[in-house]
């Protein structure tokens, strides 16, 4: 059995193909399903999965870097009071993202170290999303990890230095398609890095591991994710399943 710990599966864009997706993940052995935040126009087609498939899709409260505009304030304090109404799995996917756009960098900054002290607040981990901003984000992360904080390097894709660095924080590295494409060099990153550190997720509807690449990604292909990682860490599939689920559940509490 398999976890995914970052599947977009809720999306309203999917809709249609909810049942779909979701029997074919189950078929394909995933045992969990964990699902990140985005802002207020995802939010109850967040809530609304997480309703229809209880103990197997959880939902995790957040606001994502690359949603931090204008408003930023006004979903910043919708978060705040959904965290404060309920139990969610993390506070996540929040962070830095220095690809896109970069006219909203501090306000970024603020977001992410605001939501970081509500997890602290609410004893929950953190899913972690960085983009062209690596450094930054272990910067950022240091002195909440200093104080308990624990989670998750969402779709890590650093080099081997980097992860040295977020494990010794005591967080996870978040391994999805990318590992499985030929010039990524994230297995090369990953060299010394033990499996007690990693977790798998799809990041769904992205990043499609091969042999899909380039097409939609769905939950179903965690399992070439997990195939691939095991022949990273030179030990069986079995082991790659067995030791990520724990380590998902670990974090997850769940």
């Amino acid at each position: 059995m398999l976890i995914d710990t970052h599947a977009h599966i809720y999306l309203q864009e999917l809709t249609a193909e909810r049942e779909g997706l979701i029997r074919r993940a189950r078929e394909a052995g995933i045992e969990r399903i964990y699902m990140p935040a985005i802002d207020s126009s995802e939010m109850d087609a967040l809530l609304e999965m997480e309703a229809s498939y209880p103990d197997y899709c959880y939902a995790m409260m957040g606001l994502h870097p690359c949603y931090v505009k204008e408003n930023y304030e006004q979903e910043l304090a919708l978060v705040e009071t959904w965290l404060g109404k309920r139990k969610f799995a993390a506070v996540g996917e929040i962070g830095l993202d220095y690809y896109w756009d970069r006219s909203f960098d501090s306000q970024q900054l603020i977001a992410f170290q605001q939501q970081m002290q509500w997890a602290l607040k609410y004893q929950l981990p953190v899913v972690i999303h960085t983009r062209n901003a690596m450094e930054a984000t272990i910067e950022a992360v240091q002195p909440f990890a200093e104080k308990g904080l624990r989670g998750i390097f969402h779709c890590f894709s650093g080099n081997g230095l980097q992860a040295q660095q977020i494990t010794e924080m005591g967080f996870y590295l978040g391994i999805g398609g990318v590992v499985t494409y030929k010039n990524s060099g994230l297995a090369e990153a990953l060299v010394g890095i033990s499996p007690d550190w990693l977790v798998l997720e799809t990041d769904m509807p992205y990043l499609a591991p091969v042999p899909h690449r380039g097409k939609k990604n769905e939950v179903a292909y965690l399992p070439f994710i997990a195939h691939r990682l095991s022949e990273v860490c030179q030990c069986s599939l079995e082991e790659i399943a067995t030791i990520t689920s724990a380590n998902a559940l670990k974090i997850f509490g769940k």
